[in-house]
């Protein structure tokens, strides 16, 4: 590092590449050195943006003295060979999701980090959601009593993937749980330890073979299952995503894809009040009914309990009215950005500082992946039929774990 400044090159030029270089540039002690992609067009217009250099290709960007890190942004399939080679080249390595598309080659990615004692993680930027924390506060508070059920429903909508596009192609993209599906599998997994996919389904486009749903259950060893859902299906102006976790007491519902809004509605007696909307700092908190003395009876899980009122919480930012779609958007980019921002800043502290304890590590990323694994093999079990309506396949119990390297 030239004088605590971190030398970054990237691999990967293209839409989301950009917005990612965007915060980059953003955080102190980062500098963007240099840019290439495959598509030369791309890599020129990246360095005209940003005024960097234009590397050849990898070998070239990789040959500099200049580049201490290097950030992937490109389709799942190159992540294996380039970190890898990035690796070789003494760099740090940042790269999109999912780590690989072959979990051995995510093992080997890992050990050869942890040899060379470089960072290798994948981008999960909603580890570092204020929202992300706050629900891992409350989880452990039982302030709503115990955790019994997640959701994850991520409707999608495929306006920017034609049909020739990498994502489609399973050998490109590793499929939906893989490319998409890891974000998610983090995401829980950080709430609630390790997950065992106990069920796993793939959906078909009638007429055709392109997996445009993909879903699955997880079991979790903190308590409760998680269902999850992914379907690249959705009109645009109907693209959305609901997280949901449900306790004895209430739940607490999470929205956007990087969640920049949360309501939660909550039966609790007045002493865990304030804990709860300390969790959630800015929320509106309204009580909709109170229980006069004598409290009414309350019945859950075989046992008497006595709330005295019932409290809503819906977001600041999500008044009551039509919905501001524009609005939403807009804070939903904002929100990326800060969150990839925050990432960035993380693992270049560790980069500087060995002893800086990081929210996101290698072994996310491979977790995160092997999971994604086991939810396609149960979905594929029984192989994919494809029908005039809806192909649904279910698969069983898994017979074996995956074990981190």
């Amino acid at each position: 590092m030239n004088g605590g400044v971190i030398g970054f090159g990237a691999v990967g030029c293209g839409g989301f590449g950009l917005f990612a270089l965007q915060q980059l540039v953003q955080v102190p002690g980062l500098d963007l050195v240099a840019v290439t992609d495959v598509s030369g067009q791309a890599a020129t217009g990246a360095g005209e943006l940003f005024g960097v250099d234009v590397a050849a290709g990898l070998d070239a960007l990789l040959e500099r003295d200049d580049v201490d890190a290097v950030y992937i942004a490109t389709p799942p399939y190159l992540h294996h060979d380039q970190a890898m080679r990035a690796l070789a080249a003494g760099k740090h390595v940042i790269c999109e999701n999912p780590l690989a598309i072959d979990l051995d080659d995510g093992a080997e990615m890992i050990t050869e980090a942890g040899r060379r004692d470089r960072v290798l993680v994948t981008d999960f930027p909603q580890r570092y959601d204020p929202l992300f924390e706050a629900v891992a506060r409350l989880l452990p508070s039982g302030s709503l009593g115990q955790f019994l059920h997640g959701s994850l429903e991520d409707l999608v909508s495929d306006r920017t993937l034609p049909p020739d596009h990498w994502f489609w192609d399973r050998s490109k993209s590793g499929g939906i749980f893989l490319e998409h599906g890891v974000h998610f599998f983090d995401l829980f997994a950080g709430w609630l330890g390790t997950g065992r996919v106990q069920t796993a389904r793939i959906g078909v486009r009638p007429g055709s073979v392109v997996e445009e749903q993909a879903g699955c259950t997880v079991r979790y060893d903190g308590g409760g299952w998680v269902d999850f859902y992914d379907g690249f299906r959705q009109a645009s102006s109907t693209d959305r995503q609901t997280l949901k976790l449900y306790f004895e007491l209430g739940d607490v519902i999470l929205l956007d894809w990087i969640p920049a809004r949360v309501r939660v509605n909550a039966l609790v007696p007045p002493s865990q009040t304030r804990v709860v909307t300390e969790m959630f700092p800015g929320a509106r908190l309204d009580i909709v009914e109170r229980y006069a003395a004598p409290p009414r009876e309350y019945w859950s899980r075989g046992a008497e309990q006595e709330p005295d009122q019932v409290v809503d919480m819906p977001d600041p930012l999500d008044p009551p009215g039509p919905p501001d779609t524009a609005g939403r958007e807009i804070l939903k980019t904002r929100r990326y950005g800060e969150l990839l921002r925050a990432m960035f800043t993380d693992q270049a502290a560790w980069i500087r500082d060995r002893d800086h304890p990081r929210r996101v590590t290698e072994a996310g990323g491979y977790d995160a992946l092997a999971t994604a694994h086991e939810a396609d093999r149960l979905a594929k079990l029984t192989g994919l039929a494809v029908d005039e309506d809806l192909t649904t396949v279910y698969g069983r119990r898994p017979d074996h774990e995956f074990r981190r390297p």
